[in-house]
Formats: C-alpha cells, sequence, structure tokens
C-alpha cells in the first residue's frame, strides 16, 4: 500500500480469475473444467479506516466512481474480459470480512447467468416492443411516484416494484446509455450526489450500517448492446432493524423471493429518513 492515497486500487490476493490462469473456454460438457483468466480488483474507497461508505463525501465518491470508470475502460479493452462487474459487499452479515470502506471490481471472461438473462430479457423487450425496458420501467415510476426515494436532474432512486430484497432500490439513469465510461461530466456529479444520499438514507434507516450489496449494472465489454440502460442495484438483507432476511428454501431452492416489506410503504419511511452523518 502507499503511504498516501485518495483512492487505491489493487489486485485480490486470492483471486477466482487473474491474467495468469490459462484462458477460458466455453465447452460445456459434464465435469468439464476450463481456466479462469480474467482479472479481480479491491478498490479502497478511502485512506480512512474506520469510515462507513455512508460516511463519504460527495467529493470522495466522484473519486471512487472516476476509478471505476477508468479500470472499466482499459477491462473493456481487454481480450478476455466479457464483462466488467463493480459491486460492494457491505457488513458481516454479507460475509465481509475486511472492514475498510472498500468494493471489489471482477473482468469475466464470461457474461454471468443472472446477467446474460437480464440482458435477454431487455433484448427481446427491446426486439419485441421497440422500445428499452429500463426507459419503461423508470417512466411509470415517475409517473405513479410512490416508490421514488430521491432524484436529480440526471438520476432517479426508487424502490422497485418488483423488488426482490428488503428495501431493495436502484438507481438508474435518466438518460439511455450503457455503461460508466458514457456519463457526461454533470451526470457523474449527480451519480455522486445521490449515491451519497442513499447511501446515509440506508444506515440512517434503523441507526445501523445496513447489510447490503451494491452492482453497478453496465453493457457486456463486447459488441453492441443499445437495449441495455446503466442503473446501479442495491440489495439489503434486513428486513427490520432487528431481523435479517435469510434466502431459505423458496428463494435458494426454487429462485422464488418472498419480499417482506411493501415497496410503496418502504420508499416512503426512506423519503423521511433525515440525512445526517
Amino acid at each position: 500500500m502507499p503511504e498516501h492515497y485518495d483512492v487505491y486500487l489493487y489486485p485480490n490476493d486470492f483471486p477466482a480469475f487473474s491474467e495468469d490462469y490459462p484462458p477460458f473456454s466455453p465447452e460445456t460438457n459434464l465435469y468439464t473444467t476450463t481456466g479462469a483468466r480474467g482479472t479481480q480488483d479491491v478498490v479502497l474507497y478511502s485512506p480512512d479506516h474506520n469510515l462507513q461508505p455512508s460516511q463519504l463525501s460527495v467529493e470522495q465518491w466522484r473519486k471512487v466512481m472516476d476509478l471505476w470508470t477508468r479500470r472499466t475502460k482499459e477491462l473493456f479493452a481487454h481480450p478476455d474480459i466479457q464483462c466488467v462487474q463493480v459491486f460492494e459487499n457491505t457488513g458481516v452479515a454479507i460475509g465481509v470480512t475486511m472492514p475498510h470502506p472498500h468494493g471489489q471490481i471482477y473482468g469475466f471472461p464470461f457474461i454471468p447467468p443472472l446477467i446474460e438473462t437480464e440482458m435477454q430479457s431487455a433484448s427481446d423487450y427491446h426486439r419485441n416492443k421497440g422500445r428499452c425496458i429500463y426507459c419503461e420501467i423508470l417512466a411509470r415510476e415517475l409517473e405513479d411516484g410512490r416508490r421514488v426515494v430521491s432524484a436529480n436532474e440526471s438520476f432517479v432512486a426508487f424502490l422497485p416494484f418488483f423488488g426482490r430484497f428488503p428495501t431493495e432500490m436502484q438507481i438508474c439513469a435518466r438518460r439511455h446509455f450503457q455503461n460508466l465510461a458514457d456519463m457526461s461530466e454533470a451526470e457523474r456529479a449527480d451519480l455522486a450526489s445521490l449515491l451519497s444520499i442513499v447511501r446515509r438514507k440506508y444506515d440512517n434507516l434503523y441507526g445501523v450500517p445496513l447489510p447490503l450489496m451494491m452492482m453497478v449494472r453496465q453493457s457486456p465489454a463486447k459488441g453492441e448492446h443499445p437495449y441495455f440502460h446503466f442503473h446501479i442495484d442495491f440489495l439489503p438483507i434486513q428486513r427490520s432493524a432487528t431481523k435479517l432476511k435469510y434466502l431459505a428454501g423458496v428463494e435458494s431452492g426454487c429462485g422464488t423471493f418472498l419480499n417482506d416489506t411493501r415497496a410503496e410503504d418502504q420508499a416512503e419511511i426512506l423519503r423521511n429518513v433525515p440525512l445526517v452523518g
């Protein structure tokens, strides 16, 4: 580690994907194995070891986003990378072992299954309806208004009608674009501001840092994907001040999520959560 830094990226010490590994092969036979050539980075958000992500300033979030964007551009140009997933796991309940505020960036040599399913659904909708499904969802959420938590000129934060996790939230771009590198300067500033608001509201919801997963959704690294729309998903697992949401038999075994909260109710609560801290 350098002695002084604002944000910092380094390769994971125990990577599942590495540029030193053999190349990935898409063959799909029983018991077939393949190489895992890819990348796996850790992103330190701040030199302050005891800071929660919700305590980052808007300016610091902007520095984190600039690093996300720089690394995304590098990995999109990498011949072995098919998908760049920027994400963050927060909280012991999620399984985090390093308390320092940080996230990760994976460069996958393939499109992960859940992302592939979402991409296929978005592509099918675009082909059949001639419209972007994300733009249509955003328009309906803005028209309804009950599930919107916060918004600015460039982005809207809302609890999706189709949310799976308690208080699941999405930040969706108002303008249709595909990845971090497509953002204008104004959009970068607005996203940093809304990220700060969302994280502070989450941690003030129950008065404790909320265990969650943050997934930055971008188009695949290769090819053209006009049907895809940049957004960020927040997946919290805290369903009340004292209870966690466990992915038990129905969720894990059947892929059917039972949400213990109503998006309309939780959005109203979050709108009224003060922005302190």
